[in-house]
């Protein structure tokens, strides 16, 4: 399939990556600030077992997944503005409703519907930079995208305490209503249509299908589908027991959003020295030396939990040095995944981030709902989907690792 020629910006290449990293940090921005809050929400509603308190961001996760589906190839048809408007309308709708729910059940139905207006952010972000970047240029754009992103967590469960501080937990979902107002004003007004009409493709369920087929059998594309989906759910996992590990385990209170946030600046690092390294190392040999290092952190973090509970300085040490090389993943096992199929863009990131979020976020649930008041279940969730992981990647070179199949940057 001919590849189409990449787009042109419109706009500044900096306001270009700050104005997608602003879009996908909605979802970050979904999660990580009412992560404070948990425990309110369950105690308001009325839920006794805290690890359904999960489910808030098991709900959000499931719909955020799904949803892509469509919107994928949507944003192929129409373009990737008018998708993601749409998107942006049911999101901010969804969040204030959640500032209402008179119960549990009503929650996370709000949160579904939420997830699912998230979702065209997601694919209609990577599918305009894979419109206008292609190999090792999309892996530093992303890179900057995912440092720019990860700047959310490091301020959002902070926010989400302050908050609380002053007012209940419904106004979590105000501020986050406001918030999504604001970047969805500036993406209406600058961000650029960069699917050129020639390249448009039908909406029928004949090309949507064949879309779906071309993607799931390119083996390169769907093995490292794969492997972003295997090291998503550790960090889905993660979230999902992070207030019980900080608070339940360590007892470190209001402290909480303040070792969160350090760990998050930590990968927005990362992400820096990805983009900075990619063009000349290579996504291939980068990314697959980060997952090697990333094994064997988590396989040490998992001996150490064996052998009792972990003191909270070395678990935070033994965490943030796993999140460092898993930093330098996502961003390359997701232009790695796109690269062979720029003719379908939108329908590409539709199932890259289908998988990702609804395979990884079910595989996150099953290990944050495995927590027993220890690290040992999660450490054990980070080994297995590295190992998971790099089967996909061995299986994506053939059994050859670490050989670049793109020239340097100049």
């Amino acid at each position: 399939m001919d590849q189409p020629q990449a787009a042109r910006l419109s706009i500044p290449r900096w306001e270009f990556i700050a104005l997608c990293a602003a879009l996908m940090a909605l979802n970050s921005l979904a999660i990580d600030i009412m992560l404070p809050a948990l425990q309110q929400i369950g105690a308001s509603l009325g839920v006794d077992n805290e690890n359904h308190r999960q489910y808030v961001i098991t709900a959000y996760i499931l719909g955020f997944g799904v949803a892509q589906l469509a919107f994928g190839p949507l944003s192929d048809r129409f373009g990737r503005r008018p998708p993601l408007i749409i998107g942006l309308v049911i999101y901010v709708l969804a969040a204030a409703a959640a500032a209402i729910a008179p119960s549990f059940a009503t929650l996370l139905l709000c949160r579904l519907v939420q997830g699912i207006g998230a979702a065209a952010t997601r694919v209609i972000s990577v599918s305009i930079v894979r419109d206008t970047f292609e190999g090792r240029r999309m892996a530093e754009v992303m890179s900057l995208i995912f440092m720019v992103f990860m700047a959310v967590p490091v301020v959002a469960p902070g926010i989400g305490q302050v908050v609380m501080l002053f007012a209940s937990w419904h106004f979590i979902f105000v501020a986050m209503a406001i918030g999504a107002l604001v970047i969805s004003a500036w993406g209406v007004l600058r961000l650029p249509e960069t699917l050129h009409p020639e390249y448009r493709r039908p909406l029928t369920a004949k090309a949507v299908l064949g879309g779906f087929r071309i993607v799931l059998t390119n083996r390169i594309a769907l093995c490292y589908t794969l492997a972003s989906t295997f090291t998503f759910a550790a960090m889905f996992g993660f979230i999902n027991s992070s207030q019980q590990i900080y608070v339940g385990i360590y007892g470190v209170g209001e402290m909480f959003p303040v070792i969160f946030a350090g760990v998050a600046g930590m990968i927005a690092v990362a992400n820096f020295a990805n983009a900075r390294l990619v063009g000349r190392i290579g996504m291939r040999r980068l990314s697959q030396s980060a997952l090697l290092a990333f094994l064997g952190i988590s396989a040490l973090w998992l001996a150490l939990s064996l052998t009792g509970q972990i003191p909270l300085l070395l678990f935070i040490a033994v965490f943030a040095s796993a999140m460092i090389p898993f930093a330098m993943l996502g961003s390359n096992f997701n232009a790695l995944a796109m690269e062979p199929l720029g003719a379908l863009a939108g329908t590409a990131s539709s199932v890259l981030g289908f998988m990702q979020t609804f395979f990884g976020g079910l595989l996150g649930t099953m290990m944050g709902q495995a927590f027993d008041g220890t690290v040992t279940p999660l450490a054990a969730g980070f080994c297995l989907v590295s190992v998971g992981a790099l089967a996909a990647v061995l299986v994506a070179e053939r059994g050859r690792m670490f050989e670049p199949h793109n020239p340097p940057v100049t």
